[in-house]
Formats: C-alpha cells, sequence, structure tokens
C-alpha cells in the first residue's frame, strides 16, 4: 500500500530527524493531502491554478440544506479530482450542534486497492449574517 500512496513532504514543511525535510507516508501522506485540497482556493497556485477547492464561496453563507448540498458537492468534486488515490465512500456536512458557524466535514475514504475504511473530519468556519451587529 505504501507504494501505491508514496511518501510526500510533510505540511506544514519540517525538519525531519536526520536534518533533512520532514516526510510522511502512508494514511498521514492522504490525510494531509486532502486537508491541503480542501485548504486551497483554486488560483493561489501560479502553476496549477484549477488545483484546489472552493470552499470559500461559502464562507458567508448560512448554514442552510442548500449551502450543505452544495458545499458537498464542491468538496466532492475537489476530491475527485485532485486526490486519485482515495475512493470517497461518504461525505456528509453537518453543522455543530452548538455554533452555527462551524460546519464539520465528514469524509469517509479508502485507499485504493485496499479495504482499509477511514474517516476524516475537516471543520470549517463561516461567519453567518448577525441581525444584531452594529456594522
Amino acid at each position: 500500500m505504501s507504494d501505491f500512496i508514496g511518501t510526500g513532504w510533510g505540511f506544514p514543511t519540517g525538519v525531519g530527524g536526520t536534518g533533512g525535510i520532514a516526510l510522511v507516508r502512508g494514511d498521514t501522506e492522504l490525510v494531509q493531502a486532502m486537508r491541503l485540497i480542501l485548504s486551497t482556493y483554486p488560483g493561489e497556485r501560479p502553476m496549477r491554478p484549477d488545483f484546489g477547492c472552493r470552499l470559500r464561496d461559502f464562507v458567508f453563507r448560512a448554514a442552510t440544506d442548500d449551502t450543505i448540498a452544495e458545499l458537498t458537492g464542491e468538496v466532492r468534486r475537489a476530491l475527485l479530482r485532485w486526490e486519485p488515490r482515495v475512493d470517497v465512500k461518504g461525505l456528509t456536512v453537518r453543522p455543530d450542534a452548538d455554533d452555527p458557524s462551524v460546519l464539520y466535514i465528514e469524509i469517509a475514504y479508502a485507499s485504493k486497492g485496499t479495504n482499509d475504511h477511514r474517516n476524516l473530519v475537516f471543520p470549517f468556519y463561516t461567519i453567518p449574517d448577525d441581525p444584531e451587529s452594529d456594522y
């Protein structure tokens, strides 16, 4: 499995125990790659202008059923396009019960070619419209 997944630079970039670039392998590599995809907005990388996910488009939107459906579709499209080493088995976006400004993106996935099912929960923070604000 590790041959298929490969090895990559740790993120954030750091120094390893031998003084070289810190590397990650296996599931850690996949988790960091998926987090990087979700955290990068298309256009941020000059040499790969389409890379990333348009999560920022949802920052100022209320956590309605329509927003959650659109956000789910955007995350699914980004992961299917940019992370070919995983099969996305399930994707759920749910609001935090106590804080309406937080949406949890729950990704159930398996490394392709294995039966190793895992989950990644990616918190997404919004700035909902506050009717009592003085702005």
